[in-house]
């Protein structure tokens, strides 16, 4: 039985030696190669003599990414990738979370790692890393020592604290949701990616781990080709792309500027998406085009590696419908859980709580958050058995497919990503006279909405000062300006009262 996902890539790097395993714009690299350069990455990084300790990568999305991600884990260690765009505000606290004993970086970002590492960490360089001579026995006496629930890696999501949550995922959860994935999609050999989201979020994992485990290629896509849908497609085209895993957003714009009708892609097979909530109608304009292929709503939180409900495309649906959520993964149990603690019938709303093999361990240095959400399953008396719960308020309708409602707390899903709004409030809160702030989600909109109180900023203004201690993503759409903020009875903003005010 493998305990660790190298074994995969050995195992797969000796059947396919000289197949592209991953590609970008202008590097593709063989199974051989990954191999060999992650052993050697794995060797420098040995000079560190600690094993199952953080190790922060930042680097771009890229083959040389790729290589790295698996350098740090031959070391015996984990890593987390970190968003090379964010401000550096936030990269600081996730290493102060992290505590990570490395950073690697390449030549070209080293000045960004120094700024933020403060002489904290040790830097190494990719280049240099990649001049090591490979160390068998060492890296072997390293894998002995090695346990399947050991971290494989901490990936950073939004906190209601203002501070970045680190969620834990071991080995054996992402070798558990990959098989899954890969056997559910019939992902293989002939099986070619085209990658979308950043390495540094979690539907990643989805494509770049089934690729490991079946010998696919998977090639990157560069970022600016979602500004130019018809150069996008014709890169997909160009690889002979079959398999895409996209943020419904990237699909709406190619869909809503009409490329479909520009570029034949003749290999697209399987379409997949989550991280959002899909609209029906340009669904079914994808589904137009491709009548014959696969389409997939996956749905899941950071903190089951990627997905623990999933629901093929099986039925014509209306534009006015809601696309299901479906069913459980296998070797992942789904529960609807009320109020009460009791588990809902067919037909009731409740939170949606997952248990299995593809859950994280916790939270990285977050005990108290960590209590929250992994709690012992209310519907198990007899013996500790933890469960996750997502916040996600769902229901299951007549058919036995689980229907996505609402969230349950301050977290929303926008541009793909969870985001906790109360992280938003406090880096807007910390802007000079500033007297209070809300956030507020306009789902219909997809958009971010700030209410504020304080000094009147132009909108530029407050949207570059928020850009120091927020990415892109999570800066509000629209701002507003008040003469004072709403409050309900219990002295609390009244957010209700501001999302009327939209």
């Amino acid at each position: 039985m493998k305990k660790n996902i190298l074994q995969y890539l050995e195992e797969i790097a000796q059947q396919y030696k000289n197949k592209t395993a991953f590609g970008e714009l202008n590097r593709e690299i063989t199974y051989a190669e990954l191999l060999t350069n992650s052993q050697k990455i794995g060797t420098g990084l040995t000079s560190l003599e600690k094993i199952n300790q953080p190790i922060a990568i930042l680097l771009e999305k890229s083959v040389a990414c790729l290589e790295t991600m698996m350098g740090v884990l031959y070391s015996g260690n984990f890593y987390t990738i970190l968003d090379m765009k964010s401000p550096n505000e936030r990269l600081i606290s996730i290493l102060d979370t992290l505590q990570p004993i490395a950073i690697i970086v390449d030549e070209k970002n080293k000045a960004k790692a120094v700024e933020i590492a403060k002489g904290n960490q040790k830097i190494y360089l990719y280049e240099e890393l990649m001049k090591e001579s490979i160390k068998p026995e060492e890296l072997e006496e390293i894998r002995s020592k090695m346990i399947d629930t050991d971290p494989m890696y901490i990936l950073f999501t939004s906190g209601s604290t203002g501070v970045p949550k680190g969620t834990v995922i071991n080995h054996k959860a992402v070798i558990a949701y990959a098989h899954w994935a890969k056997e559910t999609f019939d992902i293989n050999e002939n099986t070619i990616w085209g990658s979308q989201t950043p390495f540094y979020f979690s539907m990643s994992i989805t494509d770049i781990f089934t690729t490991i485990l079946s010998g696919a290629t998977f090639y990157i896509i560069p970022k600016m080709y979602f500004s130019f849908p018809v150069k996008l497609l014709q890169y997909l085209e160009e690889k002979k792309v079959n398999t895409i895993y996209w943020v419904p957003s990237a699909l709406c714009i190619v869909a809503n500027l009409k490329a479909l009708e520009e570029v034949k892609l003749t290999h697209l097979e399987k379409i997949l998406f989550a991280g959002e909530v899909m609209p029906t109608k340009q669904l079914n304009m994808w589904i137009e085009y491709f009548p014959n292929a696969l389409f997939a709503n996956l749905f899941g939180p950071t903190e089951t590696t990627d997905i623990c409900a999933y629901y093929i495309i099986d039925r014509k649906l209306e534009n006015t419908e809601s696309i299901p959520i479906g069913r459980h993964c296998d070797n992942c149990s789904v529960m609807i859980i009320k109020e009460d603690g009791t588990e809902a019938q067919k037909g009731e709303e409740g939170e949606l709580c997952v248990r299995g093999s593809f859950l994280a361990q916790g939270y990285y240095n977050n005990p108290v958050q960590t209590q929250k959400v992994f709690v012992q399953n209310p519907l198990n008396q007899a013996y500790p058995e933890i469960i996750y719960k997502t916040g996600d308020i769902v229901k299951e309708n007549e058919r036995g497919e689980l229907i996505y409602l609402s969230r349950k707390d301050f977290q929303i899903k926008h541009m793909g990503y969870r985001i906790e709004l109360g992280e938003i409030e406090t880096a807007i809160n910390a802007i000079d006279n500033i007297v209070a702030c809300a956030s507020v989600y306009d789902e219909k909109a997809d958009k971010i909405v700030l209410f504020y109180q304080g000094d009147k900023l132009a909108e530029k203004d407050l949207l570059e000062q928020a850009g120091k201690r927020l990415p892109k993503y999570m800066c509000p759409n629209e701002i507003y300006c008040l003469d004072r903020m709403p409050y309900n009875a219990n002295g609390k903003i009244d957010r209700k009262k501001l999302k009327t005010m939209i």
